[in-house]
């Protein structure tokens, strides 16, 4: 197989691309540095392609690799034919691969076997050729041996039953039709291990759904249900329709003992040896494609959630609710720096409302406080209420925002958090992440594990690994595009930047503590383990402001300094020019980049990336990004009525809707039909985590605390952001948690708010 062109073909791209791009990994070039510096090499492909483009280079080279340990391990047993051996290069999937490899896989003991050893394979290939001229009993008597243990008639023929059973079950094109088959006209059925338990599984009680079109969140749901021994699942497969293919396969002449016999075998092999084997086959390759997607949908909400624009220059008190054991507060300054932390007892059962404010007050007035983040866990229901109070009584315009705050007890306990506050206890710590989630989203996410984020589905039931190694693709991406500043950054941020460990991130904020701010960019092949390769690779995603030279400041890679200057020169300006950010309209000057690109030995794309940093010098792409919502005032669920058109901001994309924080605690759904006036597949095609939204309320349930709203014509004006994504997220998180409600701490699954919804979709 050519690699590199069937990605090519599968990617949609030009083989050379692929090939350009395959070579620059093999260099051992990162993702983010080939999408951003090597655009004339791989014809500009974006980071997203390269890292499929990576993934399936990996897998074919497995299925290169397993296939000439196949054939190795065939020719040792002398069984390789040319017809074979080509049939195993020619394969496109490791399940091929294995279907041809069956017949000579080392088994375990199997009746086959047993049957084989008591000299029984003559007489099954006899009853194969179909040609028997006398009884098949007759001749069965033949193979009677008692040393053998082939005692009667009827041992002989089971035995040789079970010799046939076997060849059938290890044909690999009668297995690839009756895979196709089953997938094509099968049933996925779920019943109720006990009908009378109540679960929030209660919808897959009984429940089927072809195939071909059953949805892989619900894939997701009814492992779990399985998992947790709510249901019994199984697959339903077209019996009649294999058993007549197998027939026909078989047997060669329909009428007579031999056809009858073979029906009995086909009929076993196919219970007994294919279809749990088939079974097994498609559920696993539903629940891998499954979590595929879901993993994609994550990564695209996590993309989102990463990219929230920051808040910068005000003064944040971060706020962590609790009831008992009272709510943590932390003020940080427009640097993030930690100016105060302590605890405040407004919530149940001390209830000490007034106390709590006069705290509240001194701290506001004596740091200037502006902005209150307050997390969205147990207690933040009863805190908002208290905040709006306060706000109502002081002089000062003070506003806040509820900000999610998944995975921060995560953080808060963990050895980074320790090492980066060892005098805090983990409430201070939580307090702390609250105000920081504000000021830079992305420095401070990136220091929790991706999947405890919570903006993803069933995380802990999937392969760990790729889920792993999938969502640090994310953040590395995320953290790549938009760079970081050399001297403040934290190892955690650090070790995300292209070509740079964790232990590379760790000497470099050594070697800053040690020998003060970085002044340029090539001081960084002074820190230890920091080779040439490694250089090449993060340089240009390092930034250094008032440094010597003022491209250091820039996404301009230091490889691209001397071309920068010539630029510059021949269009009337210096590197001071930059400095002082005067070198805007500078692509108005050019007229032809072919021509000067020519000139200058540099590649068109580069130069085009040069003059725009140039014109917006270390410019954040999460500018574009829609602003958050910040609020002075509370509205309850009681205050909602039919008709009322909101802004709210999208918290989450699952497959059948997207739930939208419209200010009231409980998140409100929007079913894929409400999105929008037209047809939709997946909400996906319209809205993205983060969003801006207009919605109409259709519908309040109190009691049940369930809103339905629409973004239909009138209501449906999205502001969204540059960086488009999205995805399905964790069904039970979705925004507020209000008094009570369970903290969406690591991103699991919580059903049963949705099972209704769930139910009428």
């Amino acid at each position: 197989m050519d690699i590199n062109e069937k990605i090519a073909q599968e990617l949609g791209i030009r083989k050379g691309q692929a090939e350009a791009a395959v070579k620059l990994i093999d260099e051992g070039c990162t993702i983010p540095f080939i999408a951003r510096y090597r655009k004339e090499a791989t014809g500009a492909l974006s980071d997203e392609v390269l890292r499929n483009l990576y993934e399936r280079l990996n897998y074919l080279r497995n299925l290169e690799e397993k296939k000439q340990t196949v054939l190795a391990t065939i020719e040792e047993q002398g069984k390789l034919t040319e017809e074979l051996k080509a049939q195993i290069l020619a394969a496109e999937t490791q399940v091929a691969v294995d279907d041809l490899y069956r017949p000579y896989r080392p088994k375990r003991r199997t009746r086959a076997m047993i049957a084989k050893e008591k000299g029984l394979e003559p007489l099954a290939v006899i009853i194969m050729n179909q040609k028997l001229e006398i009884p098949i009993a007759e001749e069965a008597g033949k193979y009677i041996d008692e040393e053998k243990e082939v005692k009667t008639v009827e041992e002989a023929i089971a035995g040789a039953k079970d010799i046939i059973a076997e060849f059938v079950s290890d044909q690999a094109d009668y297995r690839t039709y009756i895979r196709e088959i089953t997938m094509k006209k099968g049933q996925l059925i779920a019943t109720a291990k006990d009908a009378e338990a109540e679960s929030v599984y209660e919808m897959y009680y009984d429940y089927h759904e072809p195939l071909s079109k059953v949805a892989g969140h619900r894939v997701l749901a009814i492992n779990r249900g399985e998992k947790e021994k709510f249901l019994v699942v199984k697959i339903e497969a077209p019996e009649e329709d294999i058993l007549r293919y197998l027939d026909k396969k078989m047997i060669a002449e329909p009428q007579g003992e031999t056809a009858e016999l073979l029906r009995e075998v086909n009929e076993d092999a196919y219970e007994r040896l294919i279809a749990p084997a088939i079974e097994r086959e498609i559920r696993n390759d539903l629940s891998e494609k499954a979590e595929d997607g879901a993993i994609r949908v994550f990564g695209k909400n996590l993309e989102q959630l990463l990219m929230q624009p920051p808040i910068a220059g005000q003064v944040v008190l971060g706020w962590d609710p609790a009831f008992r054991t009272g709510c943590k507060l932390a003020v940080v300054d427009e640097t993030g720096k930690v100016l105060d932390t302590t605890v405040i007892y407004p919530t149940a059962p001390q209830n000490k409302v007034e106390e709590s404010k006069v705290v509240l007050k001194k701290l506001i007035e004596k740091y200037h406080v502006t902005l209150i983040s307050l997390g969205n866990g147990t207690a933040s229901r009863e805190s908002e209420q208290v905040i709006v109070q306060l706000l109502k009584e002081i002089p000062v315009p003070v506003q806040y925002i509820i900000v999610n705050e998944a995975g921060a007890s995560v953080y808060s306990a963990s050895k980074l958090a320790t090492e980066e506050f060892p005098n805090f206890d983990v409430g201070q710590r939580s307090a702390t992440s609250m105000a920081r989630r504000l000021q830079d989203p992305l420095a401070e996410l990136v220091k929790i594990e991706p999947k405890s984020i919570g903006v993803g589905q069933y995380q802990h039931d999937m392969n760990q690994k790729k889920l792993s190694e999938a969502l640090s693709g994310v953040v590395e991406d995320c953290v790549n595009r938009v760079g970081v500043d050399l001297n403040t950054a934290s190892a955690s941020l650090l070790e995300y930047i292209s070509g740079i460990s964790k232990a590379i991130a760790k000497n470099i904020v050594a070697y800053r503590e040690e020998n003060g701010t970085f002044i340029s960019r090539s001081q960084l092949l002074k820190v230890a383990k920091l080779g040439p390769k490694a250089y090449e690779q993060c340089a240009g995603f390092m930034r250094i402001s008032g440094g010597k030279n003022p491209l250091d400041a820039t996404a301009v890679h230091p490889e691209s300094y001397e071309v920068t200057k010539e630029l510059l020169t021949r269009l009337g300006y210096t590197l001071e020019d930059v400095s002082n950010r005067n070198v805007v309209g500078i692509s108005k000057k050019i007229s032809d980049y072919k021509k000067l690109s020519e000139e200058l030995g540099v590649g068109e794309l580069t130069l085009r990336d040069i003059v725009m940093e140039l014109e917006k010098p270390a410019r954040d792409p999460r500018e574009d990004m829609p602003k958050p919502i910040l609020r002075s005032d509370v509205l309850e669920i009681k205050d909602l009525k039919p008709g009322m058109v909101l802004k709210g901001t999208v918290r989450n994309v699952i497959d059948f809707g997207v739930f939208v924080d419209i200010g009231v605690h409980q998140d409100g759904l929007v079913h894929i039909s409400e999105i929008c006036d037209h047809f939709i597949k997946h909400p996906l095609e319209a809205v993205s985590v983060g969003d801006i939204v207009d919605v109409k309320v259709l519908s309040v349930d109190e009691k049940k605390e369930r809103i339905q709203l629409s973004m239909k014509t009138g209501t449906n004006q999205v502001r969204k952001s540059s960086v488009h994504s999205g995805g399905k997220g964790n069904h039970g998180t979705g925004g507020r948690n209000g008094g009570g409600r369970r903290k969406q701490e690591d991103g699991q699954l919580n059903l049963s708010g949705l099972k209704n919804f769930m139910r009428n979709r």
